[in-house]
Formats: structure tokens, C-alpha cells, sequence
């Protein structure tokens, strides 16, 4: 949490706007939760759909139209050249900020530097949550992002990318060759860092490509891979087990 502070995303409610009228604001408890594969990382998950007085906020939020590309279609596009590569938005729904209106309905209890001997303080939301609303307007920012760059003809293969191969924050392509592929990728970071989005954990089946990413770029299994003599490792492509040195799609018979 107190990492969400920091980073800007979160911020203390001031002391004039504590007090409310009844119905413009909302508390959301929230709790941590553990990955068995990712022990030393706790990731903070905020309860929209918890209940006051018969209500929840979710019940509350529009959905928002479906504007996620076909998984299908993201997957078969990925497999159709031989120089495929795929990357991830970082903390994609961070990275758009609630309108100054509705931040008091994030609004969340906290113990400010971790002091729990001390009254907990008021702090609200910057930024969407992962619910209802957001994976709508994630995705609907991508695009826009795209489209901005369609209207002045930057670089229209990163746009089509951005636009079309995007699986809400997973980025997959191939291309005919390894040039192409990293000046797409070049081209898609430039683009991206323009809207205030930062690609990473790139991976490819071409160590040509790997070598042209920064190491703190790529995705964590490889980062300390030596790409001449070490075998690449299996990944997950969308939920697909991609073996990067087979270039092939695996699968796990429970």
C-alpha cells in the first residue's frame, strides 16, 4: 500500500473535504493477497463489490462497452510470421486517472508509514481499480493512443499493433524479420511513453530481437539469461505455454 501512495496513485483525502454530503463518498476495504509462485510480492486487492446498507459499488459502475481484441484472433496473428514477440503494459490501469468528481467514491482507510498504534487516515484512489469500469477505459485509452498516431501518420505498423494486438495489456506480434520486429517495438515504446505507458517484459523467439531490449525491459525469466549460450525458457502467451526455444505452443495435462 504504501508503495500505491508513493507512487502517486493514491493520495490523502485534505482535511476540509473529510466531510462529506451522505451518498458522494465511499469506502473500500481491501486486503493482501500472496502468489504461490511470487512469494516475496504482495499485491493489494481493493473489494468494490463489498456491501453497506444493502449496496455496493459495483452495483453502482457501468460496465462500459467490450472493447478487448478477440483472443483468438490475438493468438493466430501472433503465430502467422516467423518472428514473434510479446511485452505487457505496466500496471496498465494505474496508469489512467479517475476524474476529480468521482476519487472521493475510492476513498480507503490506511495507516499512514505503516504505524498501526496511530489512527488510521482517509486517502482516496488516483487511479482505476481493476473492476468494472476500467478494463473499458484501459482499453479505450490504447486505442485512442492509437488513433492519435494514425491522425498525424507517425508510424502506422506500431498503431496497428497498439490498435489490433492488444490483449487488454498483453502485447503479441510477429513479423517477417527480426529488423522489423524491433523497430516495431521501438517504435511502439516511443508511442506508448508519449501517452504515459511503458512496455516491458518483452519477450521473442529471436535472440537477435532479445539482444536489441534493454535487460530491464524483458521479462524476468531471461533477464539474466546469457543469449548466446543459454536455452530460452517456457513462457505464457495469454495462458498459452510458448517454449521459446521450440518456438512452440506447449500444453500441461493435469
Amino acid at each position: 500500500m504504501e508503495n500505491i501512495i508513493q507512487s502517486g496513485f493514491a493520495e490523502p483525502v485534505p482535511d476540509h473535504e473529510l466531510e462529506t454530503a451522505e451518498g458522494s463518498a465511499w469506502y473500500i476495504p481491501h486486503h493482501g493477497v500472496y502468489h504461490s509462485k511470487k512469494p516475496d510480492k504482495i499485491r493489494v486487492v481493493f473489494d468494490c463489490s463489498a456491501r453497506f446498507k444493502g449496496e455496493s459499488l459495483n452495483e453502482n459502475l457501468l460496465q462500459g462497452p467490450d472493447l478487448t481484441n478477440a483472443l483468438v484472433g490475438v493468438l493466430c496473428r501472433f503465430r502467422q510470421e516467423p518472428i514473434a514477440f510479446m511485452c505487457d503494459v505496466e500496471q496498465m490501469f494505474f496508469q489512467f486517472r479517475v476524474a476529480a468528481e468521482h476519487k472521493d467514491y475510492l476513498r480507503f482507510l490506511w495507516w499512514e508509514n505503516g504505524n498501526c498504534d496511530s489512527p488510521p487516515k482517509e486517502f482516496r484512489m488516483n487511479v482505476h481499480l481493476f473492476e468494472q469500469c476500467p478494463p473499458a477505459c484501459a482499453n479505450f485509452g490504447l486505442k485512442r493512443l492509437a488513433e492519435a498516431t494514425t491522425k498525424v501518420n507517425m508510424d502506422l505498423a506500431a498503431a496497428n499493433f497498439i490498435r489490433q494486438d492488444f490483449y487488454v495489456d498483453d502485447g503479441l506480434s510477429s513479423v517477417p524479420t527480426s529488423k522489423e520486429a524491433i523497430d516495431l517495438i521501438h517504435s511502439t515504446k516511443l508511442i506508448c511513453a508519449k501517452g504515459g505507458l511503458r512496455l516491458h517484459k518483452f519477450m521473442s523467439n529471436s535472440k537477435e530481437v532479445m539482444a536489441a531490449i534493454p535487460a530491464e525491459d524483458r521479462a524476468k525469466g531471461i533477464q539474466d539469461l546469457d543469449l548466446l549460450r543459454d536455452s530460452g525458457p517456457v513462457e505464457r502467451a495469454l495462458g498459452v505455454h510458448w517454449c521459446i526455444e521450440s518456438d512452440s505452443f506447449q500444453f500441461e495435462l493435469l
